[in-house]
């Protein structure tokens, strides 16, 4: 199952191991469950402290426990955890077996201390970015307080077991045997639902802060070079961030990044969130930005209101905020959110396999997830609503050669069906004709484009009617001493590396900015601070 160098690899992280740890494999006759006893009697003898099994009776076949010798600390995987969830793997056998995580301390004490009894399932597929975060967040959780418990489910291999609670999207999580959520989640934001008192609390640490010379708000490319550039120049530096990674983290293949000719947005992301880190950076993740307050008077300080309470002041803000799926605005999409209608063809699309799907979007996001979607699914629809489609040529050829994949243009989806419990069907309008049409499927993938995070704004800075930040060369905004980068403003061609380069722009100009505010100025903010 595993490779020479895997093997090797892996070796060297079970080194790290403290605890003697057991893997207990529940198998039967099946295909997967050989494959999980191969990739299982891979993985025991390349250490002395771990030891392995086949005698498990877990109900869901395959699966296996990884277990600390003679303790309750437990985690599972329902499944063969090799893809994406692999590293969720070798987290598992190094946390269980003692190795500390880089969970920070205060949120390690919050999850130690949480009463009650907490039973989560997570059903996840091996080719979901997004699953990863969500599986080893909860895995920790359970390793850390006895009370909580996690299982991982591998969707693909437990196809009853979807069908049967309608999962239609990943991850999705369920507590105590209830919808939980369903998204991206990271172990911070999993502890501040489950502690009441969690919100309060950040709001009153966030509240004391210092000023910051320079605020970013958002964590993408955008957010995260901004904060780099401006560390480097010594000044005091904060990121407030909904998500460190931003959009970023729902990409798959990036392979225009320039000097790095392949990676994944969740790896990218993470790239740029360590690189941050190296500097002397106040990154406070899981913060949503719900109003800015300019400063009344030029080189005053700029208030950012956020969604728990709290507020953060600065000399000069850079907003990231960046940009969020676009919906279609028809009856039953949000009703059928997550029940058939999603945004993620590479996350969500193995839960639909051997089904009829559509892909709404015929530009290079919807033609590719077509044909991704081709190799797994039964057929697939897809609806363009301009005359002809407008995605790369190169694409266009490989989709037309697909047997299972129907193209239709000039169509307007008008209705999303469903049964109220999951999706059924959409009626599209011919534009040529005028003629009205229904199409039977199980599933629609939304790939029309982006919308700015600008809501929050409105009536402070100058928006387009696309309701993108106006921004001038420099990244300067209609309002002194606040800037803009990356996608949420008007600057075309939506790509990661001009966010990158337009990040940097936004923080040199706040940086310049600030050396030029007059000296009494300044002197007269920080006694005010």
């Amino acid at each position: 199952m595993l490779d020479a160098d895997l093997k090797s690899q892996l070796q060297a992280y079970l080194e790290k191991v403290v605890h003697p740890i057991e893997l207990v494999a529940s198998l039967d006759q099946g295909e997967s469950s050989q494959e999980l006893k191969e990739l299982l009697e891979d993985i025991a003898p390349l250490s002395d402290k771990v030891s392995l099994r086949l005698d498990g009776n877990d109900k869901r076949k395959p699966s296996f426990a990884i277990n600390r010798t003679g303790t309750d600390v437990t985690v599972r995987f329902a499944g063969i955890p090799m893809g994406h969830e692999f590293t969720s793997l070798v987290l598992a056998l190094l946390q269980v077996g003692g190795h500390p995580s880089k969970a920070s301390q205060e949120v390690i004490e919050q999850v130690r201390n949480l009463d009650g009894e907490y039973r989560f399932e997570t059903f996840m597929s091996l080719s979901c970015h997004s699953c990863p975060d969500t599986v080893q967040a909860l895995n920790l959780m359970s390793v850390l307080n006895p009370n909580i418990s996690h299982v991982a489910i591998d969707g693909a291999l437990f196809q009853d077991e979807v069908n049967e609670r309608q999962v239609m999207a990943v991850p999705t999580v369920y507590l105590n045997g209830e919808f939980f959520d369903t998204g991206r989640m990271e172990i911070e934001q999993i502890a501040a639902r489950l502690d009441t008192n969690a919100h309060a609390r950040a709001a009153e640490r966030l509240n004391t802060k210092a000023p910051f010379d320079v605020l970013v708000v958002g964590g993408g490319p955008a957010g995260a070079a901004a904060a780099i550039y401006a560390a480097r120049k010594g000044i005091r530096t904060g990121v407030a961030a909904e998500r460190f990674g931003g959009q970023v983290l729902d990409t798959m293949a990036i392979e225009n990044f320039i000097s790095v000719p392949y990676t994944e947005g969740p790896k990218l992301a993470a790239s740029l969130e360590q690189h941050v880190h190296e500097y002397d950076v106040d990154v406070m993740n899981l913060q949503r930005a719900e109003q800015l307050i300019p400063a009344t008077t030029e080189g005053g300080l700029h208030e950012v209101r956020l969604a728990n309470g709290a507020t953060l002041k600065a000399k000069t803000v850079i907003l990231s905020t960046g940009a969020r799926w676009r919906n279609m605005n028809v009856p039953g999409e949000q009703e059928y959110r997550n029940k058939g209608v999603t945004y993620c063809p590479h996350c969500d699309g193995p839960l639909f396999k051997g089904k009829r799907v559509a892909v709404i979007g015929g530009g290079n996001s919807g033609v590719e997830a077509a044909i991704d979607l081709a190799g797994i699914v039964g057929h697939v629809t897809l609806l363009e609503f301009d005359s002809k489609l407008r995605a790369d040529e190169v694409l266009q050829r490989k989709l037309r050669s697909l047997p299972n994949v129907t193209i239709i243009v000039s169509a307007q989806t008008t209705e999303v069906l469903g049964d109220e419990q999951k999706v059924t069907g959409l009626n599209y309008t011919d534009r040529s004709s005028g003629q009205a049409h229904s199409v039977a499927l199980e599933g629609v993938f939304v790939q029309i484009g982006l919308l700015p995070n600008t809501d929050w704004l409105k009536g402070t800075v100058q928006l387009s009617p696309r309701h993108e930040i106006e921004v001038d060369a420099r990244g300067e905004t209609s309002v002194p001493g606040v800037f803009a980068a990356g996608d949420v403003t008007t600057v075309p061609y939506k790509q990661i590396v001009i966010a990158v380069g337009e990040g940097s722009k936004a923080s040199l100009s706040a940086f310049d900015y600030l050396i030029r505010l007059p000296v009494e100025e300044i002197e007269q903010e920080a006694v005010t601070a």
